[in-house]
């Protein structure tokens, strides 16, 4: 459950639409299921204002699938799966019930799944999700999807790398309007500086594996992002576009909690 499905649901209770004994049955779930290799967390939404995310490498489609139906079953109405390949995603899709395989998605860019529609935007603004190359877009939609799925606004700029600096200042009216950034390179990852002296918001910058011999598989990128000049921008991890995408989001809704 999600914090906006409780506020719907004592919404429910003031208007007389549910009874009390009602809500306290939807509310008294356990705080996990435990399925003997999992125990999803049930109640992370209310808690955190974001439902559990399923990390799709390593565990088996039917771990994925059972994973799944618990939180379905518990009152989720959208789950984001990620690390999955096309492979194990038609396995999951056929492993669900009729109802959550009709609801399922699957993007083979950022190799994620999706159970359920992206929210309506409640942000405060939108998150620009910045890609400096083509080769970086992996990593870049899944950053985008993650925010789109916890119902930010995403405004992508991709192909705005600094070996065409041109490319990127065609997009400053953009950035500068921006609540929060992801800037995602490879290579030496020069981008998130730039974007960082243009930008009066967050930047989260997520160094990518793309790039020759030197890059060390991101390791330079990486390097560079947290030696950055530039004042504002925190890094993620090598490829984490979901971690990236996840503390934007966050960002952009601040604002909104702090006024609930």
């Amino acid at each position: 459950m999600e914090r906006r499905d409780l506020q719907e649901l004592l919404r429910a209770v003031a208007d007389g639409e549910m009874t009390p004994h009602e809500a306290e049955e939807r509310i008294a779930t356990a705080p996990f299921e435990d399925l003997g290799y999992a125990k999803p967390d049930l109640q992370r939404g209310v808690r955190q204002g974001v439902s559990e995310v399923v990390y799709g490498a390593g565990k088996s489609a039917d771990q994925i699938a059972g994973i799944v139906g618990a939180l379905r079953a518990a009152g989720e109405r959208r789950i984001l799966i990620t690390r999955i390949d096309a492979e194990k995603a038609r396995a999951v899709h056929a492993g669900l019930s009729q109802a959550d395989a009709a609801d399922f998605t699957y993007h083979e860019l950022p190799k994620l799944a999706v159970v359920g529609q992206p929210p309506e935007p409640d942000g405060t603004g939108y998150v620009a999700v910045c890609a400096a190359g083509t080769s970086d877009l992996y990593c870049a939609e899944e950053a985008a999807y993650t925010v789109e799925m916890l119902g930010s606004k995403v405004v992508r700029l991709y192909d705005v790398g600094v070996a065409g600096l041109h490319r990127l200042l065609a997009h400053v009216e953009e950035i500068q309007g921006a609540t929060a950034i992801v800037a995602i390179a490879g290579m030496e990852g020069a981008l998130a500086s730039v974007i960082g002296g243009l930008a009066a918001c967050p930047v989260i910058a997520c160094p990518t594996s793309v790039g020759y011999g030197a890059s060390l598989g991101g390791v330079a990128a990486l390097l560079s992002m947290l030696n950055s000049c530039a004042s504002g921008v925190s890094v993620v991890n090598i490829d984490n576009g979901f971690g990236a995408g996840y503390q934007a989001a966050l960002i952009d809704h601040a604002g909104v909690r702090q006024s609930r």
